[in-house]
Parts: C-alpha cells; structure tokens; sequence
C-alpha cells in the first residue's frame, strides 16, 4: 500500500479543481446544459428528468476524463523518453508549479489562466453522445483555469515509471472531478444551498491550493518527491 498516498493526492486534486472559483459556481449550469433541463426542472426530482441526467452526467465525465487520461499517458511517455535530463527537467517543472502556485496565492497574476476558452455552442441536451462532447470540450476549454493544479498532477504523471502508471494517476484525478459532479446532479438543489454557504471560501481554497502546489513545486526542483508520500503516510491506515 506504500503507493496509495500519490494516488490520493491525484483525487484531492480533482476535487479541489472542482472547487475553483471559475468551476464551481457554474456546475449546475453544466448540468442545464447537458440534461437540457432547466434548473428548476433538476430541483422536481422527477424520476424521468434524474434518468436522464445522470446518463448524461456519466458520459459528460466520461468526455473529459479520456482527455486527462490521454494526457497522462503523454506526459508519462515524455518523462521516459527524457529521462537523461531528469534533473534539470525536475528543476525546470519545480520552477513551474511553484509559479502556478504564486498564480493561485494572488501573489503574482498570470493573464492566460484567466482566459475564458470554453465551448459554448456545443449542446448536450439532446444526446448521451453529445454530453460526452461538452465533457471534450470541458477538458480543454476549462484548463487555463485549472491548469495550475492540472500541470502539478501531470508533472507527478511525468515522473511515474510507466505509461500504465500515468494513465491511472490521471484517472484518479478526474475521478475527484468527477464524483463531486455527479453528487451535484443528483442533488441540485442541495447542492445550490452548499454552494450559498460556501462560495465565501472559494478565495481561501485557491489561495491553500496555491500553498500546496509551491510546497510540490519546491519538492519537485529539489527531486524530494518522496517526501510527499512520507508527508501523506498516515493515509495508509485508511485502506487497511
């Protein structure tokens, strides 16, 4: 089990990609727009509207997760291939993720993050398929924004002695984008009234999420990454 931490790690960064202040407030949006039903519709709890939803959802997730998991297994492949310059690749992508991380923090502004690419004149109403379209277009068109802690997982995928490894770092982390997402599909309106108790925080999350991936990003330029599964060790009591 002394593998399980990394992995844990991926899924806490799923979540709290889903948590960013560029995502999380227009989730119920992205379930409008993928269910074709309007939010007052998703709040009935009609058993038809949540059938369709959730298999709409399910291929939603579905879309965006074979775009992560692709780019974990090129991020992966590009490590082995350029293992020769690992130490001064470990340095380059250490000075990376702790910019991303000042990004996060406030402490320095980087314009390009705050792009807002995404797709909007693709429907997914009227499909399952074009659900999993709008779960495409999601995974490229939402990364500027979740791109700081998206680049730290693919970083860690990079470093991982196998493709198979770098595949499952990034399933991983799209599963902690995905199950939020789904929870909030079945449940819009619960999810509305976390959303008014917790949109205050959103600052907060994003400035500790800026802390972790600086405290990564130095671990990385040190070539110390064993540190953090040391760091997360207690969590192997958990899967006892």
């Amino acid at each position: 089990m002394h593998n399980l931490p990394l992995p844990l790690a991926a899924f806490l960064a799923g979540v709290l990609s889903f948590l960013s202040p560029c995502v999380l407030p227009l989730v119920p949006g992205y379930v409008s727009l993928i269910s074709g039903a309007s939010v007052e519709e998703l709040q009935s709890s009609e058993r038809r509207v949540l059938r369709t939803v959730m298999l709409h959802s399910l291929t939603f997730v579905l879309g965006f997760s074979v775009v992560f998991v692709a780019l974990g297994a090129v991020a992966t492949g590009l490590g082995q291939v350029v293992n020769q310059y690992h130490s001064l690749l470990s340095k380059i992508a250490g000075i990376v993720v702790i910019i991303f991380g000042l990004h996060l923090t406030g402490l320095l502004k980087i314009k390009a993050l705050y792009a807002d690419k995404r797709l909007h004149e693709i429907k997914g109403g009227a499909s399952a398929m074009g659900s999993f379209a709008v779960g495409f277009a999601f995974a490229f068109g939402w990364t500027p924004c979740i791109g700081p802690i998206l680049a730290t997982i693919l970083v860690l995928a990079s470093a991982q002695g196998t493709v198979w490894k770098g595949i499952v770092l990034l399933a991983v982390y799209s599963l902690g984008l995905a199950v939020p997402f789904l929870l909030t599909s079945l449940g819009v309106d619960r999810f509305l009234a976390f959303y008014g108790r917790f949109r205050r925080h959103l600052h907060t999350v994003e400035v500790l999420s800026g802390v972790l991936l600086i405290a990564i990003g130095v671990l990385i330029f040190l070539n110390n990454l064993r540190l953090l599964s040391g760091y997360l060790s207690f969590l192997n009591r958990f899967a006892l």
